[in-house]
Protein backbone atom coordinates (compact mmCIF):
# COMPACT_ATOMS: atom_id res chain seq x y z
CA UNK A 1 0.00 0.00 0.00
CA UNK A 2 0.68 3.44 -0.65
CA UNK A 3 1.83 6.10 2.02
CA UNK A 4 -1.18 8.44 0.15
CA UNK A 5 -3.82 5.74 0.96
CA UNK A 6 -6.66 8.20 2.60
CA UNK A 7 -9.77 7.11 4.38
CA UNK A 8 -13.48 8.09 4.31
CA UNK A 9 -15.65 8.50 7.85
CA UNK A 10 -13.82 7.69 11.14
CA UNK A 11 -13.00 4.02 13.45
CA UNK A 12 -11.30 0.88 12.56
CA UNK A 13 -14.02 -0.15 10.18
CA UNK A 14 -13.56 2.95 7.36
CA UNK A 15 -12.84 2.30 4.16
CA UNK A 16 -10.52 3.31 1.87
CA UNK A 17 -11.11 5.94 -0.71
CA UNK A 18 -8.32 6.04 -2.83
CA UNK A 19 -4.76 4.05 -2.72
CA UNK A 20 -2.30 5.87 -5.06
CA UNK A 21 1.66 6.36 -5.32
CA UNK A 22 1.57 10.18 -4.54
CA UNK A 23 -0.91 13.09 -4.60
CA UNK A 24 2.05 15.63 -5.10
CA UNK A 25 2.37 13.98 -8.65
CA UNK A 26 -1.12 15.50 -9.75
CA UNK A 27 -0.30 18.63 -11.45
CA UNK A 28 2.34 16.94 -13.70
CA UNK A 29 -0.95 14.59 -14.22
CA UNK A 30 -3.21 17.55 -14.74
CA UNK A 31 -0.95 18.91 -17.29
CA UNK A 32 -0.86 15.55 -19.12
CA UNK A 33 -4.37 14.85 -19.05
CA UNK A 34 -5.39 18.29 -20.19
CA UNK A 35 -2.62 17.51 -23.16
CA UNK A 36 -5.11 14.19 -24.36
CA UNK A 37 -7.82 16.06 -24.06
CA UNK A 38 -7.20 18.43 -27.16
CA UNK A 39 -6.96 15.05 -28.84
CA UNK A 40 -10.38 13.67 -28.06
CA UNK A 41 -12.87 16.01 -29.07
CA UNK A 42 -15.76 13.31 -29.48
CA UNK A 43 -15.62 12.84 -25.89
CA UNK A 44 -15.66 16.21 -25.00
CA UNK A 45 -18.17 16.78 -27.08
CA UNK A 46 -19.78 14.43 -24.66
CA UNK A 47 -19.04 15.67 -21.62
CA UNK A 48 -20.25 18.69 -22.49
CA UNK A 49 -23.87 17.00 -23.16
CA UNK A 50 -23.87 14.81 -20.36
CA UNK A 51 -22.68 18.01 -17.49
CA UNK A 52 -26.51 19.50 -19.27
CA UNK A 53 -28.44 15.96 -18.76
CA UNK A 54 -27.03 14.29 -15.93
CA UNK A 55 -27.93 10.99 -17.69
CA UNK A 56 -25.84 8.99 -15.15
CA UNK A 57 -26.84 11.07 -11.99
CA UNK A 58 -27.57 8.98 -9.14
CA UNK A 59 -25.57 5.57 -10.16
CA UNK A 60 -22.25 4.32 -8.85
CA UNK A 61 -20.18 2.52 -11.86
CA UNK A 62 -16.93 1.29 -10.97
CA UNK A 63 -14.45 1.18 -13.69
CA UNK A 64 -11.42 -1.72 -13.71
CA UNK A 65 -9.83 0.33 -16.98
CA UNK A 66 -6.01 1.38 -17.31
CA UNK A 67 -5.44 4.43 -15.53
CA UNK A 68 -3.88 6.99 -18.11
CA UNK A 69 -4.75 10.49 -19.34
CA UNK A 70 -7.08 8.68 -22.23
CA UNK A 71 -8.71 7.12 -19.11
CA UNK A 72 -8.75 9.97 -16.86
CA UNK A 73 -10.73 11.99 -19.60
CA UNK A 74 -13.42 9.43 -19.29
CA UNK A 75 -13.60 9.28 -15.79
CA UNK A 76 -14.50 12.89 -15.83
CA UNK A 77 -16.92 12.58 -18.28
CA UNK A 78 -18.67 10.11 -16.48
CA UNK A 79 -18.60 12.03 -12.98
CA UNK A 80 -20.08 14.98 -15.46
CA UNK A 81 -22.70 12.70 -15.90
CA UNK A 82 -23.61 12.55 -12.61
CA UNK A 83 -21.91 9.45 -12.04
CA UNK A 84 -20.15 8.18 -8.30
CA UNK A 85 -16.91 6.75 -9.93
CA UNK A 86 -14.17 4.65 -8.17
CA UNK A 87 -11.15 3.32 -10.30
CA UNK A 88 -9.01 0.62 -10.21
CA UNK A 89 -6.16 -0.56 -12.56
CA UNK A 90 -6.83 -3.50 -14.94
CA UNK A 91 -2.98 -4.37 -15.42
CA UNK A 92 -0.41 -3.87 -12.31
CA UNK A 93 1.96 -1.95 -15.28
CA UNK A 94 -0.11 0.51 -16.95
CA UNK A 95 -0.72 2.88 -14.21
CA UNK A 96 0.70 6.65 -14.90
CA UNK A 97 0.89 7.56 -11.33
CA UNK A 98 0.71 11.29 -11.78
CA UNK A 99 -1.90 10.38 -13.74
CA UNK A 100 -3.93 8.74 -10.31
CA UNK A 101 -3.11 12.14 -8.23
CA UNK A 102 -5.03 14.47 -10.56
CA UNK A 103 -7.97 12.75 -10.58
CA UNK A 104 -8.03 12.25 -6.88
CA UNK A 105 -6.83 15.59 -5.33
CA UNK A 106 -8.58 17.82 -8.86
CA UNK A 107 -11.88 15.52 -9.34
CA UNK A 108 -12.28 13.96 -6.05
CA UNK A 109 -12.50 10.47 -8.17
CA UNK A 110 -11.75 7.16 -6.20
CA UNK A 111 -8.94 5.98 -7.43
CA UNK A 112 -6.96 2.49 -6.30
CA UNK A 113 -4.07 2.14 -8.51
CA UNK A 114 -0.40 1.83 -8.19
CA UNK A 115 2.28 1.37 -11.36
CA UNK A 116 4.58 -1.65 -10.18
CA UNK A 117 1.84 -2.81 -7.72
CA UNK A 118 2.53 -6.04 -6.45
CA UNK A 119 -0.06 -9.55 -7.19
CA UNK A 120 -1.96 -9.03 -3.74
CA UNK A 121 -2.30 -4.88 -3.79
CA UNK A 122 -3.57 -5.20 -7.07
CA UNK A 123 -6.62 -7.36 -6.25
CA UNK A 124 -6.77 -5.54 -2.87
CA UNK A 125 -7.52 -2.60 -5.34
CA UNK A 126 -10.03 -5.00 -7.04
CA UNK A 127 -11.48 -5.89 -3.98
CA UNK A 128 -12.11 -1.58 -3.34
CA UNK A 129 -13.97 -1.21 -6.56
CA UNK A 130 -16.09 -3.85 -5.61
CA UNK A 131 -16.70 -2.61 -2.72
CA UNK A 132 -18.35 0.97 -4.13
CA UNK A 133 -21.89 -1.84 -4.78
CA UNK A 134 -21.69 0.19 -8.31
CA UNK A 135 -24.78 0.05 -10.33
CA UNK A 136 -22.30 -0.23 -13.05
CA UNK A 137 -19.33 -2.02 -13.83
CA UNK A 138 -17.13 -1.07 -16.45
CA UNK A 139 -14.05 -3.57 -17.07
CA UNK A 140 -10.95 -3.79 -19.99
CA UNK A 141 -10.62 -7.93 -18.97
CA UNK A 142 -13.59 -8.48 -17.15
CA UNK A 143 -11.97 -8.57 -13.91
CA UNK A 144 -14.84 -7.07 -12.18
CA UNK A 145 -17.43 -8.83 -13.71
CA UNK A 146 -15.55 -12.14 -13.35
CA UNK A 147 -15.10 -11.40 -9.67
CA UNK A 148 -18.56 -10.24 -8.87
CA UNK A 149 -19.70 -13.80 -10.45
CA UNK A 150 -17.50 -15.91 -8.41
CA UNK A 151 -19.33 -14.74 -5.62
CA UNK A 152 -23.11 -14.78 -7.06
CA UNK A 153 -22.29 -18.56 -7.87
CA UNK A 154 -20.06 -18.74 -4.46
CA UNK A 155 -16.94 -20.38 -6.31
CA UNK A 156 -14.97 -18.17 -3.28
CA UNK A 157 -12.15 -19.95 -3.71
CA UNK A 158 -11.52 -18.95 -7.24
CA UNK A 159 -11.38 -15.54 -5.69
CA UNK A 160 -8.06 -13.66 -5.31
CA UNK A 161 -7.22 -13.83 -1.30
CA UNK A 162 -7.67 -9.60 -1.09
CA UNK A 163 -11.39 -10.55 -2.46
CA UNK A 164 -12.00 -13.88 -1.12
CA UNK A 165 -11.23 -12.76 2.64
CA UNK A 166 -13.54 -9.22 2.13
CA UNK A 167 -16.46 -11.71 0.63
CA UNK A 168 -16.12 -14.20 3.80
CA UNK A 169 -16.82 -11.18 5.53
CA UNK A 170 -20.09 -10.78 4.21
CA UNK A 171 -23.39 -11.91 5.09
CA UNK A 172 -25.00 -14.19 2.27
CA UNK A 173 -27.81 -11.10 1.78
CA UNK A 174 -24.99 -8.35 1.42
CA UNK A 175 -22.91 -11.04 -1.01
CA UNK A 176 -26.46 -11.45 -3.21
CA UNK A 177 -27.26 -7.98 -3.09
CA UNK A 178 -23.44 -6.68 -4.51
CA UNK A 179 -24.24 -9.01 -7.94
CA UNK A 180 -28.00 -7.86 -7.87
CA UNK A 181 -27.58 -3.86 -7.50
CA UNK A 182 -25.92 -4.39 -11.41
CA UNK A 183 -27.96 -3.35 -13.70
CA UNK A 184 -25.14 -3.82 -16.26
CA UNK A 185 -21.75 -3.56 -17.24
CA UNK A 186 -19.45 -2.64 -20.22
CA UNK A 187 -16.20 -4.31 -21.59
CA UNK A 188 -13.58 -2.52 -23.80
CA UNK A 189 -11.19 -5.44 -25.06
CA UNK A 190 -11.37 -8.80 -27.02
CA UNK A 191 -9.75 -10.55 -24.06
CA UNK A 192 -12.58 -9.80 -21.74
CA UNK A 193 -15.46 -10.31 -24.69
CA UNK A 194 -14.68 -13.79 -25.31
CA UNK A 195 -14.61 -14.53 -21.31
CA UNK A 196 -18.11 -12.72 -21.33
CA UNK A 197 -19.43 -14.64 -24.47
CA UNK A 198 -18.22 -17.98 -23.03
CA UNK A 199 -20.17 -17.24 -19.78
CA UNK A 200 -23.33 -16.06 -21.65
CA UNK A 201 -23.16 -19.27 -23.46
CA UNK A 202 -22.75 -21.58 -19.89
CA UNK A 203 -26.04 -19.50 -19.14
CA UNK A 204 -24.32 -17.89 -16.15
CA UNK A 205 -24.33 -14.29 -16.88
CA UNK A 206 -26.21 -12.31 -14.32
CA UNK A 207 -26.55 -8.61 -15.63
CA UNK A 208 -26.25 -7.30 -19.41
CA UNK A 209 -23.12 -6.61 -20.55
CA UNK A 210 -22.34 -4.00 -23.57
CA UNK A 211 -19.78 -5.30 -25.75
CA UNK A 212 -17.80 -2.19 -26.35
CA UNK A 213 -15.10 -3.68 -28.47
CA UNK A 214 -17.45 -5.42 -30.88
CA UNK A 215 -18.58 -1.55 -31.91
CA UNK A 216 -17.02 -1.18 -35.19
CA UNK A 217 -15.06 3.17 -34.17
CA UNK A 218 -13.57 0.49 -31.28
CA UNK A 219 -11.81 -2.29 -32.88
CA UNK A 220 -11.38 -1.10 -36.51
CA UNK A 221 -9.29 1.55 -35.10
CA UNK A 222 -8.01 0.99 -31.35
CA UNK A 223 -7.51 -2.41 -32.09
CA UNK A 224 -5.70 -1.77 -35.49
CA UNK A 225 -4.10 1.71 -35.30
CA UNK A 226 -3.82 1.89 -31.73
CA UNK A 227 -2.05 -1.36 -30.88
CA UNK A 228 -0.27 -0.71 -34.08
CA UNK A 229 1.52 2.25 -32.68
CA UNK A 230 1.43 1.83 -29.27
CA UNK A 231 2.77 -1.86 -29.31
CA UNK A 232 5.84 -0.76 -31.35
CA UNK A 233 6.54 2.64 -29.24
CA UNK A 234 6.48 0.53 -26.18
CA UNK A 235 8.97 -2.06 -27.72
CA UNK A 236 11.26 0.91 -28.67
CA UNK A 237 11.17 2.41 -25.51
CA UNK A 238 12.08 -0.70 -23.40
CA UNK A 239 15.11 -1.55 -25.97
CA UNK A 240 16.56 1.03 -28.27
CA UNK A 241 16.62 -1.63 -31.10
CA UNK A 242 16.72 -0.67 -34.50
CA UNK A 243 13.61 -1.90 -36.50
CA UNK A 244 14.41 -2.03 -40.09
CA UNK A 245 16.04 -4.92 -41.23
CA UNK A 246 15.00 -7.16 -38.37
CA UNK A 247 13.27 -10.34 -38.65
CA UNK A 248 9.61 -10.14 -35.96
CA UNK A 249 7.04 -12.64 -35.47
CA UNK A 250 3.72 -11.24 -35.27
CA UNK A 251 1.40 -13.94 -33.33
CA UNK A 252 -1.84 -13.48 -34.08
CA UNK A 253 -3.57 -12.22 -37.17
CA UNK A 254 -6.60 -10.30 -35.53
CA UNK A 255 -6.90 -6.44 -35.34
CA UNK A 256 -4.49 -6.33 -32.99
CA UNK A 257 -2.12 -7.81 -34.90
CA UNK A 258 -2.55 -6.81 -38.45
CA UNK A 259 -2.40 -3.35 -36.82
CA UNK A 260 1.13 -4.06 -35.20
CA UNK A 261 2.31 -5.95 -37.99
CA UNK A 262 1.43 -3.05 -40.88
CA UNK A 263 3.64 -0.65 -38.13
CA UNK A 264 5.77 -3.11 -38.38
CA UNK A 265 6.64 -3.53 -41.88
CA UNK A 266 6.43 0.24 -42.32
CA UNK A 267 9.40 1.02 -39.99
CA UNK A 268 11.49 -2.09 -42.22
CA UNK A 269 11.12 -5.13 -40.26
CA UNK A 270 10.60 -8.75 -41.93
CA UNK A 271 7.11 -9.52 -40.66
CA UNK A 272 6.68 -13.07 -40.44
CA UNK A 273 2.81 -14.37 -39.21
CA UNK A 274 2.00 -17.16 -37.22
CA UNK A 275 -2.02 -18.11 -36.89
CA UNK A 276 -4.55 -21.00 -36.08
CA UNK A 277 -7.24 -19.45 -38.21
CA UNK A 278 -7.42 -20.62 -41.83
CA UNK A 279 -9.29 -17.24 -42.98
CA UNK A 280 -7.25 -14.86 -40.81
CA UNK A 281 -3.64 -16.70 -42.29
CA UNK A 282 -4.29 -16.52 -45.97
CA UNK A 283 -5.56 -12.89 -45.06
CA UNK A 284 -2.11 -12.52 -44.08
CA UNK A 285 -0.80 -14.01 -46.73
CA UNK A 286 -2.48 -12.24 -49.51
CA UNK A 287 -1.24 -8.93 -47.44
CA UNK A 288 2.24 -9.96 -48.19
CA UNK A 289 3.46 -11.40 -45.15
CA UNK A 290 5.04 -14.80 -44.55
CA UNK A 291 3.02 -17.12 -42.79
CA UNK A 292 4.14 -19.79 -41.22
CA UNK A 293 3.47 -21.89 -37.69
CA UNK A 294 5.80 -20.68 -34.58
CA UNK A 295 7.55 -23.67 -34.68
CA UNK A 296 9.08 -22.73 -38.28
CA UNK A 297 9.44 -19.11 -37.27
CA UNK A 298 11.10 -19.30 -33.97
CA UNK A 299 14.55 -20.15 -35.47
CA UNK A 300 14.11 -16.93 -37.73
CA UNK A 301 12.82 -14.18 -35.41
CA UNK A 302 14.83 -11.25 -33.52
CA UNK A 303 11.58 -10.18 -32.16
CA UNK A 304 8.19 -12.27 -31.46
CA UNK A 305 5.22 -9.91 -30.40
CA UNK A 306 2.11 -12.25 -29.36
CA UNK A 307 -1.32 -10.08 -29.82
CA UNK A 308 -3.63 -13.41 -29.05
CA UNK A 309 -5.88 -13.27 -26.13
CA UNK A 310 -4.84 -17.09 -25.85
CA UNK A 311 -2.79 -18.69 -23.48
CA UNK A 312 1.03 -20.18 -23.66
CA UNK A 313 1.42 -18.94 -27.41
CA UNK A 314 4.89 -19.17 -27.17
CA UNK A 315 6.18 -21.73 -25.48
CA UNK A 316 9.39 -23.17 -23.60
CA UNK A 317 10.22 -25.12 -27.06
CA UNK A 318 9.98 -22.31 -29.27
CA UNK A 319 12.03 -20.65 -26.83
CA UNK A 320 14.51 -23.09 -27.14
CA UNK A 321 14.98 -23.13 -31.08
CA UNK A 322 14.99 -18.85 -30.70
CA UNK A 323 18.19 -17.33 -31.66
CA UNK A 324 20.67 -16.06 -29.30
CA UNK A 325 19.55 -12.02 -27.70
CA UNK A 326 15.94 -13.07 -29.22
CA UNK A 327 13.35 -11.04 -27.97
CA UNK A 328 9.93 -12.08 -26.82
CA UNK A 329 7.02 -9.35 -25.88
CA UNK A 330 3.26 -9.75 -25.23
CA UNK A 331 0.57 -7.07 -25.91
CA UNK A 332 -2.26 -9.34 -25.38
CA UNK A 333 -4.32 -8.11 -22.49
CA UNK A 334 -3.45 -10.89 -20.02
CA UNK A 335 0.08 -11.81 -19.43
CA UNK A 336 -0.62 -15.69 -20.15
CA UNK A 337 0.30 -15.72 -23.87
CA UNK A 338 4.12 -16.44 -22.94
CA UNK A 339 5.08 -19.31 -21.06
CA UNK A 340 6.85 -17.75 -18.31
CA UNK A 341 6.58 -20.01 -15.67
CA UNK A 342 7.64 -23.20 -17.68
CA UNK A 343 10.70 -20.24 -18.99
CA UNK A 344 11.49 -19.61 -15.15
CA UNK A 345 11.62 -23.58 -14.82
CA UNK A 346 14.35 -24.39 -17.03
CA UNK A 347 16.56 -21.20 -17.72
CA UNK A 348 18.81 -18.88 -15.74
CA UNK A 349 16.90 -15.69 -14.76
CA UNK A 350 15.14 -13.13 -14.57
CA UNK A 351 18.09 -10.52 -14.62
CA UNK A 352 16.87 -7.12 -15.18
CA UNK A 353 19.60 -5.65 -18.03
CA UNK A 354 17.38 -2.54 -18.84
CA UNK A 355 14.12 -1.40 -17.11
CA UNK A 356 11.22 -3.40 -18.78
CA UNK A 357 13.90 -6.29 -19.92
CA UNK A 358 14.45 -9.33 -18.04
CA UNK A 359 17.59 -11.47 -19.60
CA UNK A 360 17.09 -15.64 -19.40
CA UNK A 361 19.95 -18.03 -19.91
CA UNK A 362 18.66 -21.29 -21.61
CA UNK A 363 20.73 -23.36 -23.53
CA UNK A 364 23.92 -21.48 -23.79
CA UNK A 365 21.45 -18.83 -25.48
CA UNK A 366 19.81 -15.19 -24.36
CA UNK A 367 16.11 -14.76 -24.41
CA UNK A 368 14.68 -11.35 -23.68
CA UNK A 369 11.72 -11.15 -21.74
CA UNK A 370 9.64 -7.00 -22.01
CA UNK A 371 7.48 -5.95 -19.48
CA UNK A 372 7.29 -9.11 -17.50
CA UNK A 373 5.12 -10.59 -20.04
CA UNK A 374 2.52 -8.10 -19.61
CA UNK A 375 1.13 -5.86 -22.20
CA UNK A 376 4.16 -4.03 -23.40
CA UNK A 377 2.56 -1.06 -24.57
CA UNK A 378 0.95 0.00 -21.59
CA UNK A 379 4.15 -1.34 -19.32
CA UNK A 380 6.68 0.41 -21.20
CA UNK A 381 5.61 3.08 -23.17
CA UNK A 382 1.69 5.19 -22.71
CA UNK A 383 -1.23 3.10 -24.23
CA UNK A 384 -2.62 4.29 -27.39
CA UNK A 385 -2.53 7.88 -28.51
CA UNK A 386 -5.43 9.80 -27.40
CA UNK A 387 -6.96 10.42 -30.83
CA UNK A 388 -7.89 6.60 -31.32
CA UNK A 389 -9.01 6.38 -27.55
CA UNK A 390 -11.33 9.10 -27.93
CA UNK A 391 -13.93 7.08 -30.42
CA UNK A 392 -13.17 4.06 -28.04
CA UNK A 393 -14.32 6.09 -24.81
CA UNK A 394 -17.48 7.82 -26.22
CA UNK A 395 -18.24 4.15 -27.10
CA UNK A 396 -17.74 3.48 -22.86
CA UNK A 397 -19.85 6.60 -21.99
CA UNK A 398 -22.60 6.19 -24.45
CA UNK A 399 -22.47 2.56 -23.16
CA UNK A 400 -22.84 3.40 -19.64
CA UNK A 401 -25.98 5.73 -20.80
CA UNK A 402 -27.22 2.92 -22.71
CA UNK A 403 -27.83 0.68 -20.12
CA UNK A 404 -29.15 2.70 -17.38
CA UNK A 405 -31.45 3.87 -20.10
CA UNK A 406 -32.31 0.12 -21.31
CA UNK A 407 -31.26 -1.72 -18.64
CA UNK A 408 -35.06 -3.76 -17.86
CA UNK A 409 -35.34 -4.45 -21.59
CA UNK A 410 -31.53 -5.99 -21.91
CA UNK A 411 -31.91 -9.65 -21.61
CA UNK A 412 -28.92 -11.01 -19.82
CA UNK A 413 -26.45 -11.46 -22.65
CA UNK A 414 -23.46 -9.94 -24.36
CA UNK A 415 -25.37 -6.63 -26.29
CA UNK A 416 -23.66 -4.59 -29.21
CA UNK A 417 -23.67 -0.63 -29.05
CA UNK A 418 -26.52 -0.19 -31.35
CA UNK A 419 -25.12 1.00 -34.98
CA UNK A 420 -26.46 4.70 -34.84
CA UNK A 421 -24.69 5.20 -32.15
CA UNK A 422 -21.82 3.70 -33.54
CA UNK A 423 -22.30 5.37 -36.56
CA UNK A 424 -22.81 9.02 -34.86
CA UNK A 425 -18.99 8.49 -33.13
CA UNK A 426 -17.93 7.95 -36.36
CA UNK A 427 -19.69 11.26 -37.98
CA UNK A 428 -18.61 12.84 -35.05
CA UNK A 429 -15.10 12.19 -35.41
CA UNK A 430 -15.22 12.87 -39.14
CA UNK A 431 -16.37 16.24 -38.06
CA UNK A 432 -13.98 17.25 -35.61
CA UNK A 433 -11.25 16.40 -37.96
CA UNK A 434 -12.66 18.81 -40.82
CA UNK A 435 -13.48 15.70 -43.25
CA UNK A 436 -16.92 15.96 -45.42
CA UNK A 437 -18.62 13.14 -46.92
CA UNK A 438 -21.04 12.48 -49.57
CA UNK A 439 -25.12 12.03 -48.54
CA UNK A 440 -27.25 9.82 -51.02
CA UNK A 441 -29.72 11.41 -53.21
CA UNK A 442 -33.21 10.50 -53.24
CA UNK A 443 -32.74 8.00 -55.83
CA UNK A 444 -29.85 6.13 -54.52
CA UNK A 445 -31.83 5.41 -51.34
CA UNK A 446 -34.87 4.32 -53.79
CA UNK A 447 -33.06 2.19 -55.67
CA UNK A 448 -31.33 0.72 -52.61
CA UNK A 449 -34.58 0.33 -51.02
CA UNK A 450 -35.93 -1.60 -53.86
CA UNK A 451 -35.97 -4.85 -55.65
CA UNK A 452 -37.66 -4.35 -58.87
CA UNK A 453 -35.54 -2.10 -60.55
CA UNK A 454 -33.41 -3.36 -62.97
CA UNK A 455 -30.11 -2.43 -64.45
Amino acid sequence: MSDTMTKGGAGAGAKATNDIKDIRLADEGRRRTEWAERSMPVLRQLRERFTRERPLAGKRLAACLHVTTETANLAVTLQAGGADVALCASNPLSTQDDVAAHLVKDHGIKVFAIKGEDHETYYEHIRAALAHRADITMDDGADLVGALHMIALNRLDDLAPPVRQWVETLSAADRKSLVAGVIGSTEETTTGVIRLKAMAKDGVLQFPVIAVNDSLTKHLFDNRYGTGQSTLDGIIRATNLLIAGSTIVVAGYGWCGRGFALRARGAGANVVVTEIDPMKALEAQMDGYRVMPMEEAAPLGDLFVTLTGNVEVIRVEHMRAMKDGAVVANSGHFNVEIDLDGLKKVAKGPVAVREFVDEFQLGGKKIFVLGEGRLINLAAAEGHPASVMDMSFANQALAAEFVVNNAKKLTKDVHRIPADLDQEIARLKLQSMGVAIDTLTAAQRKYLASWDMGT
